[in-house]
């Protein structure tokens, strides 16, 4: 009886989990043509976790706009507001205030700084990775940037064609006494605070 057991006990000392048919990186390999086990990354990689480490930002086209404004409705306005002044429904019902995007400091940074935060959250703002793909961050920051000039550019850059339907637009006011930067909204709830259907996807 123990000779038996002791040969079951023997014959489950294998070294096959130990003697894997694999190769570690760096190895060589005689599988691949060039000898190496660890093989290049494909074309147009992005690091994981390193937003800014990537190419820069894409083209900026009206379409990629106009994507960014979609999306910027359904997953930014709620916090930050439509217009990005961080008055967004939910700040309005007791959420922490975010920053104003038409801040100095925010004005100054480049794209890549903002689709790092949506990327890897900051403050109490959680990552938006999983939400949002990477191609509609770079739209949102693209919109953001056009946010951002809307509320801070001055009469004289606005060609007069424009200028003029512009003043007469019905609740917009321009502000000449203080170099006409930007436009002046109400404080009170509008239907642009509405938050809008995510699904709603062009």
């Amino acid at each position: 009886m123990l000779l038996a057991l002791c040969l079951v006990a023997l014959a489950g000392c294998r070294q096959n989990m130990h003697n894997q048919n694999k190769v570690e990186a760096y190895e060589a390999s005689t599988f691949f043509e060039d000898g190496q086990a660890s093989r290049q990354l494909p074309a147009g990689t992005v690091p994981r976790g390193s937003v800014l480490s990537a190419q820069g930002p894409p083209p900026v086209t009206l379409a990629m706009i106009q994507r960014g404004q979609q999306r910027y409705n359904v997953f930014c306005s709620p916090c930050h507001d439509r217009v990005g002044n961080g008055r967004g429904m939910i700040v309005l019902r007791g959420f922490k205030q975010p920053p104003s995007f038409h801040e100095a400091r925010l004005r100054s940074m480049p794209a890549q700084y903002f689709v790092q935060v949506m990327t890897e959250g900051y403050g109490v703002m959680p990552p938006y990775a999983e939400e949002v793909s990477l191609q509609d961050r770079w739209a949102i920051a693209a919109y953001m940037r056009a946010l951002q000039y809307s509320q801070n550019a001055r009469l004289a850059e606005i060609p007069p064609n424009r200028l003029q339907g512009l003043k007469i637009r019905e609740g917009i006011t321009t502000n000449p006494g203080s170099g006409a930067r930007g436009v002046t909204r109400p404080d009170a709830v509008q239907d642009y605070d509405r938050r809008p259907d995510p699904t709603e996807v062009p």
